[in-house]
């Protein structure tokens, strides 16, 4: 009986004992203060694009060098290269070009869009046969 006594005095005291708390708001941010985001970092166009392309089939890849304005043919596919640009040289090293790729079989999936070399997941061609990845721009 004595020990919940105590043990009751005791948390009485320490609940007692804090202060509460109180709560201060912020001042109002001047809007001449505020910053705005840095400007987005241009990216440098190139004239070369170099495209991997794998045939997942017979596991046979190359490596294609296609000039911006041309295309290369790999299999029944045709990979058209419209713009190559590369991040410059301050920030991380990145290249993205924008292709075109299509299939000589009319049923099969085709592309065109932006494919970066950093994340090739976000933007792909979807192939039950082929793959296609940016190496990079030159």
């Amino acid at each position: 009986m004595r020990f919940l006594l105590l043990v009751l005095l005791a948390t009485i005291s320490v609940a007692r004992a804090e202060d509460p708390i109180v709560a201060t708001p912020l001042p109002p941010v001047d809007a001449t203060e505020a910053q705005a985001p840095p400007p987005p970092v241009p990216w440098l166009p190139k004239n070369t694009a170099q495209v991997q392309a794998l045939d997942k089939v017979n596991a046979r890849g190359s490596l294609l060098t296609i000039k911006v304005g041309q295309s290369a043919v790999f299999g029944s596919l045709t990979i058209a290269v419209k713009a190559c640009s590369v991040r410059p040289p301050d920030v991380p090293a990145d290249a993205a070009a924008f292709l075109t790729v299509t299939d000589k079989n009319p049923d099969a999936p085709g592309f065109s869009g932006w494919m970066l070399k950093s994340t090739p997941s976000v933007s792909m061609l979807e192939h039950p046969i082929y793959d296609v990845r940016i190496v990079g721009c030159i």
